[in-house]
């Protein structure tokens, strides 16, 4: 009998043994889940929020830093309008004056002008020359006609050129500028940063480094607009001289059939 009840025993603990270590088990169980999840969220909350980034520096920033970022994408904006707009331009131009070469043959001077589409730089050519021809008179008419012809020309091609540099002005600006506007803000945000870390007094790598490269910022986008206002800047000047040679040549010509018709 007393071996029996102490075989029960024996078997009533290892039960109740058994029963806890279940228990515990479930309950680590349990525990672990949110704890990993907790630490998932984490590492998501860490890979996609980024707190040294754009976003983080607007919130972060001041009306001075704002005002120069606003600056820096209208000074982007703007020369990338302009590249836009004046490589079309040219292109037009281009087609102009193959469209220009039907010019020289037709019977008279005045019908190869109506025979030019109004926009064409050829055409205000043109025009300038037959608008010449007939105002020397007056005190004009003092005026040798084969120079009062070619000063006519002449002003005309000087106004087509004119409009041919029109937005290239902004690009050259924004090109010498947006850099040293960018190192401005680097320089405000640097200065705002070191301020706030000696108010603080934590001098430690993550209170420096976040700040400071946030200010970097500034100068790298400084420099993503001076580069391609520079780059196209340069591009539109040579192409924009081939487009005036074609002007000049054609220019010339005019004045000798002018000239030319005149005496016939």
């Amino acid at each position: 009998m007393h071996k029996n009840k102490l075989h029960s025993a024996r078997v009533f603990c290892g039960l109740c043994a058994l029963g806890l270590f279940a228990f515990f088990n479930g309950a680590i169980a349990q525990n672990a889940v949110p704890a990993a999840q907790a630490a998932s969220g984490a590492v998501t909350a860490v890979v996609t929020t980024n707190p040294y980034g754009l976003e983080a520096l607007w919130e972060g920033s001041d009306l001075v830093t704002k005002v120069v970022l606003l600056l820096l994408l209208i000074m982007s904006m703007g020369s990338w309008y302009i590249m836009i707009v004046k490589v079309l331009e040219q292109s037009k131009m281009g087609r102009q004056a193959k469209d220009a070469q039907a010019f020289w043959s037709a019977a008279t001077v005045a019908e190869g002008t109506a025979a030019l589409s109004q926009e064409s730089p050829y055409r205000f050519l043109a025009d300038a020359a037959g608008t010449a021809v007939n105002k020397h008179h007056g005190l004009m008419g003092h005026i040798p006609l084969n120079d009062w012809i070619a000063m006519a020309i002449q002003r005309a091609v000087d106004r087509v050129q004119s409009n041919t540099q029109n937005g290239l002005a902004f690009l050259a600006t924004v090109g010498s500028t947006s850099p040293f506007v960018g190192l401005f803000g680097t320089v405000w945000g640097i200065y705002h940063a070191l301020t706030a870390i000696g108010i603080s007094g934590q001098a430690s790598i993550d209170k420096v480094a976040g700040p400071v490269g946030e200010a970097l910022i500034m100068t790298a986008i400084g420099l993503a607009v001076a580069v391609p206002a520079v780059l196209s800047y340069n591009w539109l000047v040579r192409r924009n001289k081939a487009v005036m040679d074609e002007v000049r040549a054609f220019g010339n010509d005019l004045h000798a059939v002018v000239l030319g018709t005149i005496k016939n």
